[in-house]
């Protein structure tokens, strides 16, 4: 039994049963025993691997798209991560941007969003060498007031969502509860749950038709929306998800690079579930932004040249090649994160973003 599994046992004897995003937040960030408070994550060494990991030329390309923006619009706005991970993506966008232009080190101002210690001390020691002013931040309020360009990579996937199940033509809310061995296991209770919120169709949905409602990520999407409004700039939210609102269960966890069961191992396995990106749309436009349509992950680093970036380093480095063959593979092929993995803009109203379509 982890520690956190003897304290959610005791809250739950305590308090009756908890709500999925309830067990979800605690097992995650719970201050002393959470997921992120307490590991290192991402990595071989960690539990999952995320693009930047897998190539430098994810960071590669991002940063190129970042300072087009940034020019095509000419906007000067300070470069924001939030949810940095390691810091390898940041470090490796820091290292193109001193070699687009080197005044940069010295006129562009970082800010990192992170919530986790453990995260922001790796962070710091990654990024200590990168010559770029870097100021830290728990969260986007203390943001500097003026135009930002964010970064959000599998952000939005860690946030917890509320699952419903429909019973017996009615929707009740997923719960964690204890069984006969004081181990966890999923229940439910009646929900006063908006219709309208639900997918079109969900009349003819059967029993047992699970539905997830992210109302804690359109949080996040609406402040961040509404500092871009007030302040100017623009974002771009790469995750994996669908286009539009649908049904069914992607409640997962993962630990040691393999699928574990979500109520067990607490606070030593990552929780994440598919991204709504139609609902963050809604929340960007909500609050004044322009929005794009979302485009797939293999879509965007192609249009945006990833190609012809790992041809030219299997060119300079041959003994390179079969492993840039597998990177590319891994980051723009449908069968890899080409194709689940979703890349949204979202915008101020004088903002275009290149490489986007915009809508809105």
């Amino acid at each position: 039994m982890t520690p956190l599994e003897a304290k959610l046992r005791r809250r739950i004897a305590l308090e009756g049963p908890i709500t999925v995003a309830g067990y979800w937040a605690q097992c995650l960030f719970d201050p002393h025993h959470g997921y992120y408070t307490t590991r290192i994550p991402i990595g071989s060494a960690g539990d999952f691997t995320t693009a930047p990991e897998i190539s430098q030329m994810f960071g590669e390309m991002l940063a190129a798209w970042w300072l087009a923006t940034s020019r095509e619009n000419n906007i000067a706005p300070a470069l924001v991560e939030i949810g940095p991970g390691r810091g390898t993506l940041m470090a490796d966008m820091l290292r193109t941007l001193a070699k687009l232009d080197p005044a940069l080190k010295h006129e562009l101002p970082v800010h990192m969003v992170e919530v986790s210690p453990r995260l922001t001390k790796m962070q710091q020691e990654m990024l200590a060498a990168s010559g770029f002013r870097i100021q830290w931040h728990e969260t986007i309020a203390t943001l500097p007031r003026s135009p930002i360009g964010i970064i959000a990579n599998e952000l939005f996937d860690a946030i917890p969502v509320r699952p419903f199940i429909k019973h017996e033509d009615a929707w009740h809310e997923t719960t964690v509860s204890l069984n006969e061995d004081d181990g966890f296991r999923q229940t439910a209770k009646p929900a006063n749950l908006d219709l309208a919120i639900l997918p079109t169709g969900h009349e003819a949905q059967p029993d047992g038709t699970v539905f997830e409602y992210a109302p804690a990520r359109e949080a996040l999407m609406q402040d961040i929306a509404h500092h871009i409004f007030t302040h100017g700039g623009f974002g771009l939210i790469i995750d994996y998800g669908h286009v539009c609102p649908t049904f069914g269960d992607t409640l997962q966890a993962m630990r040691n690079h393999a699928f574990a069961n979500v109520l067990e191992s607490a606070g030593e396995a990552d929780i994440t579930s598919h991204v709504d990106f139609q609902s963050l749309q809604r929340a960007a436009l909500a609050a004044g932004l322009r929005v794009t349509g979302t485009l797939t992950q293999g879509e965007f680093l192609t249009s945006l040249g990833i190609m012809e970036r790992s041809e030219s380093l299997s060119k300079s480095q041959p003994l390179l090649r079969d492993s840039l063959e597998t990177a590319i593979d891994r980051l723009v092929s449908p069968k890899q994160m080409g194709r689940l993995f979703k890349v949204l803009g979202v915008a101020h109203p004088d903002v275009r973003l290149p490489a986007l379509q915009m809508a809105g």
